[in-house]
């Protein structure tokens, strides 16, 4: 069921379909980023979502899905292709630049759905590939 999940998730989010990815989200979902705070709720995770959606065009390359025995936990390994559309904050300014960037993620799941969300990836690498 889990790895269901995962698969599903993955597919929203290549789709852009926010409300899909949120759909499998338990409504006190955790999002911990690479960087920053961690995110609590599905509204917090859903103006993040809009955010990065305003920013950045994305897609996920052949994710390895891997979901525990007791399925209470997964994880996903991928290549993340995208582009940046719009300057975020106070990193590098935007101007349509393409990147290529391996991702990890770690999920929690209860009741058959994700209770948690945590993405690492390297923030220089990524720096390094917007900026040239």
């Amino acid at each position: 069921m889990s790895e269901a999940v995962l698969s599903s998730y993955y597919a929203a989010f290549n789709a852009h379909d926010s409300e899909g990815m949120l759909a499998l989200l338990t409504d006190d979902v955790v999002h911990e980023p690479c960087q920053g705070d961690p995110r609590k709720g599905k509204d917090q995770f859903r103006a993040f979502l809009a955010h990065m959606d305003d920013c950045y065009r994305e897609q996920v390359i052949e994710p390895s899905l891997l979901v525990s025995q007791d399925g209470t936990r997964g994880s996903a390994e991928f290549m993340l292709s995208g582009e940046y559309l719009k300057t975020d904050s106070d990193l590098p300014p935007a101007k349509g630049q393409k990147y290529y960037l391996r991702v990890g993620t770690f999920f929690e799941f209860a009741d058959g759905k994700i209770a948690r969300v945590t993405n690492h990836y390297n923030l220089q690498d990524w720096i390094d590939q917007v900026s040239k």
